[in-house]
């Protein structure tokens, strides 16, 4: 594919693994989120995700039936095998994917293959999905995974939707904090320009912003991917990161709110504890929360 023909993806979701649903509704709910019913996916995982107005979201994943989880990463089930693999060397909450939209998996997969960065066999699935109203819906998807060797704790993937959930999500993308979206996506390295062409060949952009605390990169929707060094988490989320292995690592997601002030009160009023940093709120990792949650306008 020449640089003429790229058009930039949009992002889709982040994957979230959680110690548990229980747990991370609690958590998310505190926060301000509306959550999604509990949804079961055909190879042992589970989600319950948080929907945004721009058609972005969160999927906290858990684990519904350990033994079908490990049935299927031993039948080269990509997306299981990977998130054992995130949660045997980082813990059971976390942030270990980034997923962009395609109309053709397909050719992302042989793409992705012919660039020397494709994590394994597609995967087509179908699942269904209780919507706000108390009706199903069953959605199909494909999906073709990406991933450098170096950074084993973080992998993307592009979703087809073969058929699609019905679009009106209206009631699960209203929020009590406010949060109208994901303005930003941060993850961490030592030396961010090292993964520099994964990530062009991720979100199918050649154009990267580099700078002294890492790069940017723009999704199609206007959410920016950061990579962010050990300055750069201190400078911009208080966060330092003595000894950090190499490899990208998921650290923080930024939301935009419509009011921050409002956000502050929600917070406060359900003891989640935050700093104020560059007319930021920064919440911290929490239990359910394995990323830090930054709120701005």
């Amino acid at each position: 594919m020449n640089t003429a023909s790229r058009i930039p993806r949009l992002l889709d979701h982040l994957v979230l693994p959680v110690i548990d649903l229980a747990t991370a509704r609690d958590r998310y709910v505190k926060l301000g989120f509306t959550v999604a019913a509990d949804a079961l996916h055909p190879f042992g995982t589970e989600n319950a995700c948080i929907f945004f107005s721009n058609k972005t979201y969160l999927e906290p994943l858990g684990i519904a039936k350990r033994e079908e989880c490990e049935a299927a990463a031993l039948a080269g089930n990509v997306f299981v095998a990977r998130d054992q693999a995130y949660r045997f060397r980082r813990g059971q909450d976390g942030f270990s994917a980034i997923v962009v939209s395609t109309d053709d998996a397909n050719t992302d997969h042989a793409r992705f293959r012919d660039k020397g960065i494709s994590a394994g066999d597609m995967l087509e699935f179908s699942r269904p999905m209780l919507l706000p109203e108390g009706t199903q819906a069953t959605g199909s998807f494909r999906l073709a995974f990406a991933a450098d060797l170096r950074s084993p704790d973080f992998f993307f993937f592009s979703c087809q939707r073969v058929m699609p959930l019905p679009s009106d999500r209206s009631a699960l993308e209203t929020h009590a904090n406010g949060v109208l979206g994901m303005s930003e996506v941060v993850l961490s390295e030592p030396n961010p320009t090292d993964f520099q062409y994964i990530l062009q060949e991720a979100v199918d952009e050649r154009e990267v912003s580099a700078h002294s605390f890492g790069m940017d990169i723009e999704t199609r929707n206007g959410v920016k991917i950061s990579v962010l060094n050990q300055a750069g988490m201190a400078g911009f989320f208080d966060r330092k990161t003595p000894g950090h292995s190499r490899g990208l690592r998921g650290r923080a997601v930024v939301f935009k709110v419509a009011d921050l002030a409002a956000t502050e009160h929600l917070l406060a009023a359900n003891a989640v504890s935050f700093i104020r940093k560059d007319n930021r709120l920064i919440v911290p990792e929490a239990l359910g929360q394995g990323v830090i949650f930054a709120f701005g306008e």
